[in-house]
């Protein structure tokens, strides 16, 4: 807008538009080597339930998840339970104890609701 020769303003505009181009090809091409970055090792994010597992490990956790219903069964508080899943950290364990938690909850319901007998 300084200058009034026309062909001064068509040379600015197109050095403009040819440094928006490149700039989009810069962009363009960041985001194409982060989307096609090859994986590394310890952080992939698979499919956890679909990795291979060796009948014992799969045994043990059997055993331990059998263990743990036992245990929420004999607790009947919910915040005792929702401390114990807030420290979870298998999906298992997680599933079980949100069970339970439902179960209480559940049971909490029924023994306030008045008898429709």
């Amino acid at each position: 807008e300084a200058t009034l020769d026309l062909a001064e303003r068509r040379r600015i505009r197109s050095a403009i538009r040819e440094l928006q181009r490149q700039e989009l090809e810069r962009d363009e091409e960041a985001l194409a080597s982060k989307r096609f970055r090859p994986e590394r090792g310890s952080h992939r994010q698979d499919n956890k339930e679909n990795w291979p597992r060796s009948p014992r490990l799969e045994e043990e956790q059997q055993t331990a998840l059998s263990t743990l219903s036992r245990q929420l069964e004999a607790i009947t508080d919910v915040e005792e339970l929702t401390k114990l899943l807030r420290a979870a950290g298998e999906y298992e364990e997680r599933k079980l104890i949100r069970a339970a938690i439902r179960k209480l909850r559940a049971e909490e319901i029924e023994g306030e609701a008045p008898s429709s007998r």
